[in-house]
């Protein structure tokens, strides 16, 4: 039977750090920020409530990522350790760090700091191998690194962000070679804009809410120059509620079925790359 999104936070224990699966095909989706553990010590320490790291976390990502056969689904919370901030920033200090949130009681300790910042380093030591296999049996790769983010920012009755700030659909191509992998991205651009969702055309846009900055798709970048496109992927958060969490299933499953119908579009356009 196949599982629902709702079902995402039962699957994977404390001690689980994250899902790997391979497949054929030159594509891999990655959910970095899907995850909502935290280890035992962590958890102990952390100030804010279950709801207030929901809300800064992207769940459901690992959802509208299921159809793709390659695909890394992060298992711990942003708030235990960011995998896309730089090691030396992974683990939330100040406030400043966190969208303003006061995350811990207290400075936590140099052991917990340094338990989290082992994940950061093992999830990199992890990521070099897997896309080197695949770059190796095919050539070249597109990584769609996915995320999603608030746009209402002012509570649940506030009126959300303006939507000339906020595409439904942000690409980020800041770290990449944007001439290199033209190709790619309008191809990626061109199908995610004549999609519906709900029976609606997105709004797709590139570099406007995020840049795609991160620490993943740059650390790609660095180590795949001429083989790996990685491509930060930003949902807005129309697919659910991000006060209460609660999923609209079906806007969920029409991103599922869109990121999966990418898949021979971004093939041939890697095809034409080389």
């Amino acid at each position: 039977m196949q599982r629902e999104p709702t079902d995402q936070f039962h699957s994977s224990t404390e001690n689980a750090w994250w899902s790997i699966h391979r497949g054929d095909g030159p594509i891999v989706g990655s959910a970095i920020h899907n995850g909502h553990a935290m280890r035992r010590d962590a958890r102990a320490l952390v100030a804010l409530s279950d709801e207030e790291r929901l809300r800064e976390e992207d769940p459901f990502t690992e959802f509208i990522i299921r159809d793709l056969a390659n695909r890394v689904v992060v298992h711990r919370s942003r708030f235990e350790v960011d995998l896309n901030r730089a090691r030396s920033g992974a683990v939330y200090i100040e406030p400043a760090q966190a969208w303003g949130l006061t995350v811990w009681n207290g400075r936590p300790p140099p052991d917990l700091i340094e338990a989290s910042l082992a994940v950061h380093d093992e999830y990199y030591a992890m990521l070099l191998p897997m896309l080197t296999a695949i770059e190796r049996r095919y050539g070249h790769f597109i990584v769609l690194d996915v995320h999603s983010y608030n746009y209402r920012r002012g509570g649940p009755h506030a009126e959300p962000a303006d939507a000339i700030d906020t595409p439904e659909i942000n690409i980020g191509t800041y770290t990449m070679d944007r001439c290199k992998w033209a190709g790619v991205i309008d191809a990626l651009m061109a199908a995610l804009s004549t999609a519906k969702v709900s029976g609606r055309l997105l709004d797709v846009r590139e570099n406007v809410a995020f840049q795609g900055r991160g620490e993943h798709t740059r650390f790609i970048h660095e180590h795949f120059p001429e083989t790996g496109c990685a491509l930060a992927i930003e949902f807005k958060k129309t697919f659910m509620d991000e006060w209460t969490g609660k999923p609209d299933l079906e806007a969920l499953r029409s991103l599922r079925a869109l990121v999966g119908s990418l898949v021979p579009t971004l093939t041939e356009a890697l095809v034409r790359q080389q």
